[in-house]
């Protein structure tokens, strides 16, 4: 093995393999490192991949990537303890090419998508944990590993080690996040024939479905949960924040259970065997959670980079882009033979200019503004229902009377000047 390399890349995640793929293209010798048995092993997402950004990497993916299934329906539950309210979307455009997104599972994608990078010329070594960030004289120049004669050394150190990132903190880039920062997610991979997902969910062979469940899915609390369609699977996981599992002193397996034995959510897992159960930590605390993402020979990225949308259940593309920029900003440095903070700073330069971090700052408080009043998951959630259920059953009563019922019952609970406030409330966190 080389004594230096131009970049090391901590994790093979989308963020880390990103960042390998764009920088191996561009000539440069990097070193791939990922602690599980293989990418994809230590991953964990929903199952859902936003083409964009990853075809801004590699064009035309999907005609060779390990996908499930194209999105062609979106649909989202508000869900009470024996109804839901439904809304969604189905476009048959988004199941012809290029498609919107898809489902994946990590383990066979996350493989896949490094093996590109080691095409491109990178080396990939597996099973390795890196331990500390090498300093010297204030700069990152190397990892030090779990393995004998460990220490490694390069221009750039990538961390892309995911959301309790040891490393960033090591560096003091950002501090122990708090509880109400973070969400713990748990998710189970049920096998079910592909004939049954198509019946179920309405769906072709090519076609899948995503649902988004928000209300008695998490108890009230603030989280939601998910059930995707794969080939032939389904990936059910239901997550809140950690503060928010403290307060309500929830199990996260108990609250996987319980979704799972909803009865809107019961019939459409009927006779699937489970496969795999996964559980992950998601950074939730947005904008203001972002860390400090370029050092003296060190650039931040992904979910160590605190770069989740949860409103819009976006973090893999955000991990893909976040991982392209920090790469064309490293190509630069070596260009420039400068690996300082202010030459590695077009990377951050480029990702306050983007989608990115524009989205984060747009729903700043909203986690914050949802925890802090709990009544629109608790509350509003439920007078949604019995309103629908109000409104839908035919018993004689006119249309407008029931209007006027239902507008007195949802004021009568909160009372007219709460319900106005906490409409404002909501609107400003998301506007």
């Amino acid at each position: 093995m080389p004594e230096k390399f131009d970049v090391i890349v901590v994790g093979a995640g989308p963020a880390g393999t990103a960042c390998a793929y764009v920088c191996a293209k561009n000539g440069l010798n990097v070193l791939l490192l990922e602690r599980g048995e293989y990418p994809g092993s230590k991953n964990v997402m929903g199952g859902v991949l936003y083409r964009k950004q990853m075809e801004e990497l590699i064009p035309e993916f999907w005609k060779e990537a390990p996908l499930e299934r194209p999105v062609v329906e979106q649909r989202f539950w508000m869900m009470d303890k024996e109804s839901v309210v439904s809304f969604g979307y189905k476009g048959l455009e988004w199941a012809v090419e290029p498609y919107n997104n898809f489902t994946v599972l990590r383990a066979h994608f996350d493989q896949w998508f490094a093996k590109k990078a080691v095409e491109a010329g990178a080396l990939l070594i597996n099973e390795t944990v890196v331990k500390e960030c090498l300093v010297e004289n204030g700069k990152v120049v190397g990892v030090r590993t779990d393995r004998p004669d460990g220490d490694l050394f390069a221009d750039v150190v990538v961390l892309a080690d995911g959301v309790n990132s040891l490393l960033s903190k090591q560096l003091g880039f950002h501090k122990e996040l708090r509880p109400d920062e973070v969400a713990l997610t748990v998710m189970e991979v049920i096998n079910l024939p592909k004939e049954k997902i198509n019946d179920r969910f309405n769906l072709e062979d090519n076609q899948g479905c995503t649902i988004e469940i928000f209300g008695d899915s998490t108890q009230g609390n603030l989280g939601t949960a998910f059930l995707y369609t794969n080939k032939e699977s389904l990936n059910i996981g239901v997550g809140t924040t950690l503060s928010s599992m403290i307060k309500a002193k929830l199990k996260p397996y108990d609250l996987l259970d319980y979704l799972k034995n909803h009865p809107m959510v019961k019939p459409m897992l009927a006779g699937g065997e489970s496969a795999e159960y996964l559980a992950h930590l998601i950074p939730e605390g947005g904008y203001r959670s972002v860390p400090k993402v370029v050092g003296d020979g060190v650039v931040i990225v992904g979910d160590a980079a605190q770069l989740v949308n949860a409103i819009h259940r976006e973090g893999s593309n955000m991990a893909m882009a976040s991982g392209k920029m920090a790469a064309e900003a490293i190509v630069k440095a070596k260009a420039a033979n400068d690996f300082s903070a202010s030459r590695l700073n077009s990377y951050r330069d480029a990702l306050y200019n983007s989608f990115i971090i524009k989205d984060l700052e747009k729903y700043k408080d909203a986690a914050h503004t949802f925890e802090k009043y709990p009544q629109y998951f608790k509350e509003y959630v439920p007078m949604m229902n019995k309103a629908a259920s109000k409104f839908f059953t035919v018993d004689g009563t006119p249309k407008r009377d029931k209007q006027k019922d239902i507008m007195r019952s949802i004021t009568s609970e909160r009372g007219t000047i709460n319900v106005l406030k906490d409409m404002y409330r909501a609107w400003k966190a998301v506007k």
